[in-house]
C-alpha cells in the first residue's frame, strides 16, 4: 500500500483551543510546513480544557488537549480542531515539562503528538508543589514577564534553542502525521 497524497483544494479552517499567540503561531507553521500547497485559516479561541490549570500527568494533559480540540472545532465550526496542553510528568525520580497536542477533524479522526520532554529542575518543582502553575513559576525563577506568551519554559531553559513556538510546532507536526498518512491508521 503506497502513500496517498492528501489534498484539500480549498481554504481550510483550523480552530486552536487557545488565544496564546505562541500556540497559534506553532499551529500555523506546522500546517503550512506539512501541507504547503493548501491555504489555512488558523484562528485561536479560548475554550476550557476541563483539567486542572497545572496538569501533573501526561494522561491529564492529553485529555485537556483533546477537550480543547473538540470544543474549539465545535465553537468555530472548523475543519480541524487543535488542542495544546502543557503539563508535567514524573518519570522515576525526575519531573519533565512537555506539551501534548491533539488534532481532530470533522470525521472524528484524531492525531496525537508531543513536544520534547524538558527536565524540570528541583527549584521549579518546589514552587509547583506550593500550588503555582508553571507559567507563573518560570516568571518567578527567571524574573520574566508573562513568558508563557513568549519564549516559555522551553526557551528560557535552552537559551531559545527550543522556543515554546518551535517545541509546539514540532508536536503539531507529529500529530499531523495521522492526516498525512491516513491509510496507515485505518
Amino acid at each position: 500500500m503506497g502513500q496517498q497524497n492528501v489534498c484539500y483544494n480549498q481554504t481550510m479552517k483550523v480552530a486552536v483551543g487557545s488565544k496564546n499567540p505562541t500556540k497559534i503561531d506553532a499551529v500555523r507553521q506546522a500546517f503550512t510546513v506539512v501541507f504547503p500547497d493548501e491555504t489555512w485559516e488558523v484562528i485561536g479561541i479560548e475554550v476550557e480544557s476541563g483539567v486542572s490549570n497545572q496538569p501533573m500527568h501526561d494522561r491529564i494533559s492529553i485529555r485537556g488537549a483533546r477537550n480543547r480540540a473538540k470544543r474549539s472545532m465545535k465553537e468555530l465550526k472548523a475543519d480541524f480542531g487543535v488542542g495544546l496542553e502543557g503539563g508535567l510528568h514524573k518519570i522515576g525520580k525526575n519531573w519533565f515539562d512537555s506539551g501534548w497536542i491533539v488534532i481532530r477533524d470533522k470525521k472524528g479522526r484524531e492525531g496525537i503528538g508531543s513536544s520534547v520532554k524538558l527536565p524540570a529542575p528541583l527549584q521549579v518543582m518546589i514552587l509547583i508543589n506550593q500550588g503555582k502553575e508553571l507559567g507563573e513559576v518560570i516568571d518567578i525563577v527567571f524574573k520574566a514577564d508573562n513568558a508563557k506568551q513568549k519564549e516559555g519554559n522551553f526557551g528560557l531553559m535552552t537559551k531559545n534553542a527550543i522556543t515554546r513556538t518551535s517545541g509546539y510546532r514540532d508536536g503539531v507536526i507529529a500529530a499531523l502525521s495521522r492526516f498525512v498518512h491516513p491509510h496507515l491508521f485505518e
